[in-house]
């Protein structure tokens, strides 16, 4: 129940990529023909990413995951466009590989704009161009929230920014495999996505930049990549890259079917438990995220008896779930600190089935009740 923190390597990807460990292990910069084998798998890659999101070949640059991409968006166009300003818009429900690389940033010389959203977690496009002055240079909104699950009007912020003159980036590692992405009817200039959250393997992501993008690398050396990101490229991960974008453009819609009938009715269930609300919009949001808070209970202990019981789950996001703080998501749609902290998020995928979900609500109630029995906050409130 913990997708959107990571996903299986699909078998199908794990068998692609096996030669390139071993037996087809060249370097994709070689001239010989084992060297350019392996750069025309990587190119095959390369022509897979691009035809799901409707981007040309060199417009898609791999790199080590979300993280990286992110922060190559970021900087890269921050430093590159210094002579036109130093202004960037985001949300406050930004990733933090999103919001940490705009705080260094702001250290270096930058400004940067938040903009709050609404209780569902939903940015206003009105904001966006309100926000913008003439030393904008690029503006950063997520396609889909990692923790809540809603969907972002990008197409409308991508227009208002295009009719600005100004870069629009968007952080779709939730949402490229799930939801249609077409990066020209978008108006997207950089997009920013990981392998491992649509079962190809961690380690490897890329980020779009559309060609005319004014960018500066964030690695430097053999000029790989276009030159905009210099290492030896990692074959056999770009090709389980390709391989599961080849599977999720084949399986999207149908597999977007099947789990939200499964995730609908889970959402149903669990809000029968007393004194329990859905975080994000009721709508707008991933087929697949189902997230929630309790009175009365704090969220680690709640993952702990899940954990417990058998159900993998998060509270907050994953890569931030070791720290005590609350969610700066669910803050920024308006809940209290203890409300944040009484937070479960369910992400299903391909391989859930619907008796798992009936083991989750059938089980979830028992496991809030205890806890409630025994919580402090009960009494306090």
């Amino acid at each position: 129940m913990d997708y959107a923190a990571t996903t299986p390597v699909d078998p199908k990807v794990l068998e692609e990529m096996k030669p390139y460990f071993s037996k087809r292990f060249g370097n994709a910069s070689s001239l010989h023909s084992m060297g350019q084998e392996a750069k025309k798998a990587m190119e095959y890659s390369r022509s897979k990413a691009a035809d799901l999101i409707n981007a040309e070949l060199r417009e898609i640059i791999f790199t080590s995951g979300g993280t990286e991409a992110n922060n190559f968006a970021l900087k890269g166009v921050a430093y590159a466009n210094r002579d036109k300003g130093n202004h960037i818009i985001t949300s406050a429900i930004e990733h933090h590989a999103i919001l940490d690389p705009l705080k260094w940033l702001e250290k270096n010389g930058f400004d940067v704009t938040i903009l709050p959203v609404d209780k569902y977690g939903l940015v206003r496009p009105e904001q966006v161009a309100d926000a913008i002055t003439p030393k904008t240079t690029l503006v950063s909104i997520m396609a889909a929230n990692n923790e809540i699950g809603t969907i972002e009007p990008i197409k409308e912020i991508g227009e208002i920014c295009k009719d600005h003159d100004v870069y629009f980036h968007t952080d779709a590692v939730q949402a490229v495999g799930k939801i249609p992405i077409d990066v020209e009817r978008m108006n997207i200039d950089l997009l920013s996505m990981s392998a491992h959250k649509i079962y190809g393997p961690k380690g490897v992501g890329y980020l779009y930049v559309r060609n005319g993008v004014k960018i500066d690398p964030l690695l430097h050396g053999g000029g790989q990549e276009f030159g905009l990101r210099s290492t030896t490229e990692n074959v056999a991960g770009i090709v389980g890259f390709g391989k599961a974008i080849e599977l999720r453009k084949r399986e999207m819609y149908k597999e977007a079917e099947r789990l939200k009938v499964l995730n609908d009715r889970m959402i149903k269930d669990i809000l029968k438990i007393e004194s329990s609300y859905l975080n994000g919009h009721p709508i707008k949001r991933l087929y697949n995220n189902a997230n929630f808070h309790f009175d009365f209970i704090e969220g680690e202990s709640l993952i702990l008896r899940l954990d417990a019981k058998g159900i993998e789950a998060s509270t907050g996001s994953a890569c931030s779930s070791t720290s005590l703080e609350p969610s700066h998501v669910l803050l920024a749609i308006g809940l209290r600190h203890e409300q944040a902290h009484g937070s479960l998020r369910l992400t299903i995928g391909k391989w859930t089935k619907r008796s798992d979900v009936n083991y989750v609500t059938k089980v979830l109630p028992e496991v809030v009740e205890k806890l409630r029995e025994i919580s402090p906050f009960k009494k306090s409130w």
